[in-house]
């Protein structure tokens, strides 16, 4: 019986969050690790997200701590914000730099990286790993306009997958699913008030629908 290949997931959460959300479906974060526990020898499963540290209320904070409790390694940093020329307010939250290094550091110890990300700076990266023996699957999607994935990260990756393909096996129960929230569009693309750093309401209740999270009944009294 064949050794099945040690792999990690590498998940880009603002990516893959602006993925599932211009396709109108959730993924349940609990289903993904078990799909693949269930076909490779997983090593590894990275989240990775900027935060912005003194607001109120992060809508982003329960899936975060559901995460580091349920089998993933979540990598944060906090969300800088700067004036452009032009006076308006930015925020900026890129991860590429920890997804690389974690990436390169664990190439020794695995046969097969899932990057879960259609960000073009990637390509390098995905280059790098196969040089050092790792073969890549990219996961993102060419069923929007414009497409998610950058051309050349797909072109590079020596296997991509349209995660359209994955809903059946990762994505939240139709039924399960909340009201969608507007969205705003940035120059990135859709935002929410968790893109833009602003106040989310409270919504527990659509937690546990979107990504297989319980909250205790005493988080709950604690919020009311």
């Amino acid at each position: 019986m064949p050794v099945p290949p040690r792999s990690a997931l590498f998940i880009d959460g603002a990516n893959i969050y602006a993925t599932t959300k211009a396709l109108g479906f959730d993924i349940d974060y609990r289903k993904l690790l078990a799909d693949f526990r269930a076909r490779e020898n997983l090593v590894r499963a990275f989240y990775y997200t900027a935060l912005v540290e003194d607001q109120e209320y992060s809508s982003i904070r329960p899936l975060i701590d559901w995460l580091d409790y349920n089998g993933y390694r979540v990598v944060t940093k906090p969300v800088k914000e700067f004036t452009d020329s032009t006076g308006r307010r930015k925020v900026k939250g890129n991860m590429d730099i920890e997804l690389t290094i974690d990436a390169m550091e664990l190439s020794p110890y695995i046969d097969h990286m899932v990057l879960f990300s259609g960000d073009g700076d990637f390509r390098p990266l995905v280059a790098a790993m196969q040089r050092r023996g790792v073969r890549v699957t990219v996961v993102s999607t060419v069923q929007t306009q414009p497409p998610m994935v950058a051309d050349e990260l797909r072109r590079q990756a020596d296997d991509f997958v349209d995660i359209v393909q994955l809903i059946p096996r990762i994505g939240r129960d139709q039924g399960d699913r909340p009201p969608r929230q507007p969205r705003a569009l940035g120059p990135d693309g859709p935002r929410d008030a968790r893109d833009l750093g602003e106040r989310a309401p409270r919504a527990a209740a659509n937690l546990e629908n979107r990504y297989g999270i319980r909250q205790s009944d005493e988080e709950d009294d604690a919020e009311d």
